[in-house]
């Protein structure tokens, strides 16, 4: 592919400077990789970057004289993230996407070739093809404060194909290779700091960020001079090897079921690792990666991607963010397990007095305590000093009374799941708090409306809905009511920003879209089982689609008797499509947490209680009906809500998934998925997307 082929490419650029040390026999070349841009683009690797580099490599190889040294370093903050994935919608054969990964292997290796010694001084970020850069280079420095270094391409639905798949294991082994390019990328791409990277032996020095290139200079020419040697670890090529490989598949297995083809292929470059030299590394690297680049998933993966990265930071349809009022004091109504998950949230992100309340001492005790004790366990890993731990701690605190709410900017509510329960609470706070001050509720499928339609002011009320665990889940569906105003809304979004949560404006319906669609997920589930299909098949009849959970090991997560009583306000909104199973209720009438019982190894089984509880049919299905049935009930509930307008457009409801749930990347979402299928148009008679969305056009 040439630059011609790719117009849009934010061009990095490999500066060269010459730097002269005491004891050398000539300077060092100093390649800096600089995209132009602020710290919010990294510089990455397209056609022509690569090209950059090549020609900075040529110019120095021509310098005269001889350099004693080349090394790269990046732009502050930044080293390299990898290949610029923008380009990838523009690949339209397999030779244009074989050339890109020849290219960038060909380019890299005249690093690793060089028989002048070759530094990486990595100053930040690397990730992908940055961090392929850095290991092709004969020795690596690694600054203190790099927070992100990582091979997060399986988590996108591609491999380390420009060496990586090869170097990694080579260099520090295949246990080290799988936990970096298959374990830390499926677990939500997870990123080594930089302590965490030097441990395992991926920079051979970490130096501190204040001075980094001036000490890596000064390291790098110790080397030259033969001053410092690096000692390498011996790599065991023997049953460790294999073992590694095991594991990785059985992680690959856990989280994918085989659904996406990307970290299985990366587990068989780093198992020939083991024997291949690095040319038939290459080839195979390149192959590989030529057929991901052509492949739906990982297209799905990259439309995911993009998602999460650029529309989760600007909510559709949100108004102007000048409108928002500040936030100085926040007020919890409840002091339960959720109600404390949120205030240790708010007083960590927002670091304002927050105050619960609850009906009795005993309560309100209980709700703090725990904020507190979760403080004193981030002091205890080190991640608040003493000081912070204790204003954090003096922030929080409880009262019976909802007078302590008379100077707070913002309440929430986060008790029992009873309309006229959070109705009455919404009285009662309207009563002591000033007119300014913005009224949410966590609530999980009631009508906000309903909520505010007593209240002097429902112009205040906004939905604000987590997702448990609170902690972890990034998604804040933000629920507008059809009198919230525009100052609530921005208010309630710019919260949710500084909360460092992806927020989703959603409209004011029945279980707003996360719990609505998992709910019909379920019911169709339930629905096989109460006909006779046994609970095992029925529960693992979506594992080809490669969800992070099944949906009776989801249902455990949510708990039987909330999961209900959000299918019964979803049936009493829309009738059958949520039909109420009596299975279902005998299984919360008798207080069971779900379908499952689970071993001393954390396996789980049909609890014979449970089985006993149900009175099921006679007419099983098989898995593929299961599935399909299933499949085709959310294309058909996902149509209803977009022509309700619960949400902007069909990204959104992918974009809540993603976020909300887990659904895996390389599906792009669920819309994606069932236009690739064909379901959308069976059951709809229309597609979500236009043809090559989330999907190689054909």
């Amino acid at each position: 592919m040439t630059t011609a082929e790719f117009p849009d490419e934010v061009i990095t650029r490999s500066l060269v400077r010459y730097v002269e040390l005491p004891g050398l026999a000539g300077p060092i070349a100093l390649i800096t990789l600089e995209n132009g841009r602020d710290h919010t683009r990294p510089s990455t690797f397209g056609p022509a970057g690569l090209s950059s580099l090549d020609s900075a490599l040529d110019e120095i190889g021509a310098h005269s004289p001889t350099v004693a040294a080349i090394a790269v370093t990046g732009k502050p903050f930044i080293f390299a993230v990898g290949a610029d994935l923008s380009g990838v919608a523009m690949i339209a054969r397999l030779e244009q996407a074989r050339e890109i990964a020849e290219l960038g292997q060909r380019v890299f290796r005249r690093l690793h070739d060089s028989s002048i010694p070759t530094f990486a001084f990595v100053n930040g970020a690397a990730l992908g093809g940055g961090l392929e850069l850095a290991l092709h280079c004969h020795y690596r420095t690694l600054s203190a404060s790099a927070a992100a270094l990582a091979f997060p391409e399986c988590f996108l639905g591609i491999l380390p194909a420009w060496g990586g798949a090869w170097l990694l294991p080579n260099l520090l082994g295949a246990d080290t290779a799988v936990k970096v390019i298959i374990e830390n990328a499926l677990a939500n791409n997870k990123m080594l700091r930089a302590g965490e990277a030097a441990a395992l032996g991926l920079a051979d020095i970490l130096l501190e960020p204040a001075d980094f290139l001036e000490r890596s200079l000064e390291w790098a020419a110790s080397v030259v001079r033969g001053e410092t040697t690096v000692d390498r670890p011996t790599v065991d090529r023997g049953q460790a090897w294999d073992e590694a490989i095991v594991r990785g598949k059985a992680a690959a297995d856990g989280k994918l079921h085989q659904a996406a083809p990307a970290p299985y292929l990366a587990l068989n470059l780093i198992a020939a690792a083991k024997t291949d030299d690095l040319d038939t590394a290459y080839a195979a690297q390149a192959d590989a990666l030529a057929n991901l680049l052509m492949s739906d998933e990982l297209r799905a993966g990259l439309y995911a991607f993009d998602l999460v990265q650029k529309r989760a930071n600007k909510p559709v349809g949100a108004p102007d963010a000048k409108l928002a009022r500040p936030v100085g004091k926040v007020g919890i109504v409840g002091a339960g397990l959720m109600a404390s998950q949120l205030a240790l949230l708010f007083v960590r992100r927002l670091q304002v007095p927050v105050v619960l309340t609850d009906v009795d001492q005993e309560r309100v005790d209980r709700g703090v305590g725990y904020v507190h004790g979760e403080i004193d366990k981030l002091a205890a890993k080190g991640r608040l000093n003493a000081d912070g731990a204790a204003r954090l701690k003096a922030a929080v605190t409880g009262s019976l009374s909802k007078d302590v709410f008379a100077d707070a900017d913002f309440v929430i509510e986060a008790v029992f799941e009873d309309l006229k329960v959070k109705q009455q609470v919404f009285a009662e706070v309207e009563a002591v708090v000033s007119p300014e001050c913005v009224l949410a509720t966590n609530t999980s499928s009631l009508s906000i409306a309903d909520m505010a339609a007593g209240l002097a002011h429902p112009e205040r009320v906004v939905g604000f809905h987590f997702f448990n665990p609170v902690a972890i889940l990034p998604l804040l569906e933000v629920v507008r009511a059809q009198r919230t105003d525009d100052a609530t809304l921005a208010t309630a979004l710019a919260v949710g920003k500084e909360l460092k949560k992806s927020c989703v404006l959603v409209k004011d319906a029945p279980a707003f879209v996360v719990n609505r669609l998992l709910t019909r997920l379920i019911g169709e589930v339930i629905t096989a089982v109460d006909g006779g299909t046994p609970f095992a098949e029925a529960d693992a009849a979506l594992a080809p689609l490669g969800l992070p959970m099944t949906p009776f090991v989801l249902l455990a997560l949510v708990g039987p008797a909330v999961a209900y009583h959000v299918n019964e306000t979803l049936h009493e909104a829309f009738g059958d499509r949520f039909p109420l199973s009596a299975n279902f209720a005998r299984l919360v009438e008798a207080g069971k947490p779900g379908i499952y019982a689970w071993d001393a190894q954390g396996r789980p089984y049909v609890d014979p209680e449970v089985a006993a509880l149900f009175s099921v049919g006679s007419t099983p299905s098989s898995p593929d009906e299961v599935r399909t049935r299933a499949l085709a009930a959310l294309a058909e509930e996902i149509r209803l809500m977009l022509d309700e307008g619960v949400v902007a457009e069909a990204a959104d409801i992918d974009l809540c998934l993603l976020l909300g749930s887990g659904w895996p990347f390389h599906l792009g979402g669920i819309t994606p998925y069932l236009d690739r299928i064909g379901m959308s148009e069976r059951v709809t008679g229309r597609r979500f997307h236009e043809p090559g969305v989330a999907s190689v056009r054909r």
